[in-house]
């Protein structure tokens, strides 16, 4: 669907306020296997978000996926800023003005192998890659239904929990072995959250 610029800004708009609503969510559950930062530094990269936000909804929306993507690189520390700025630097890249289900697969699909290769990390090792591989294989194997937006949430969530009996083998929670099962990763988390405020946006957009 195209999105006008109002909705762009509110799209911004509702992920940014959702991430910032949920650090310290996200900083306890970095606290449990991480550097305990996870939270605070997404707040920080999405708040200069919102603080660009007339600017960036005056851009189409590639352009405006690629400018989130320089803020969180800028603004968002530890590994976080480069993964995620990554991701949203690829998909503007990638994604077509006014994107089908298919362009949004394949520009997915981009944007995870970027990841991968900026993470030097796998699907399977307890990181956000583990939601982004199951939500990208949703998107792959999808056709436009009414129950899609339903679906994808319920993969992300899904995923995201099942990080909580993995064993982390890249990134800080990898130095405590088999001490880091039982916990839920901090990235896959706020992938997930994230994933799930865009499709409710837009399921809400369409309605």
């Amino acid at each position: 669907m195209a999105l006008t610029s109002d909705q762009v800004k509110r799209l911004i708009e509702t992920v940014a306020k959702m991430v910032i609503a949920e650090a310290d969510r996200l900083t306890t559950l970095d606290q449990a296997i991480g550097d305990g930062d996870h939270g605070l530094n997404m707040k920080r990269g999405f708040e200069a978000v919102l603080a660009d936000l007339d600017g960036l909804s005056r851009k189409p929306l590639p352009d405006a996926i690629k400018a989130i993507g320089t803020h969180l690189v800028m603004k968002v520390g530890g590994a976080s800023g480069p993964l995620y700025g990554t991701l949203f630097l690829t998909l503007g890249k990638e994604l077509p003005a006014d994107p089908g289900l298919a362009e949004l697969a394949k520009a997915f699909d981009a944007a995870l192998t970027a990841v991968k290769a900026r993470g030097k990390s796998e699907i399977g090792q307890k990181t956000m890659l583990d939601v982004l591989g199951p939500v990208r294989d949703a998107l792959m194997n999808a056709s436009p239904d009414p129950q899609l937006g339903d679906r994808i949430k319920r993969v992300a969530t899904e995923a995201a929990e099942a990080t909580v009996n993995m064993k982390a083998i890249r990134g800080r929670a990898s130095f405590l072995g088999d001490r880091s099962i039982g916990h839920m990763d901090p990235g896959a988390c706020s992938a997930a959250l994230m994933i799930s405020a865009i499709v409710d946006f837009l399921e809400s957009a369409k309605a």
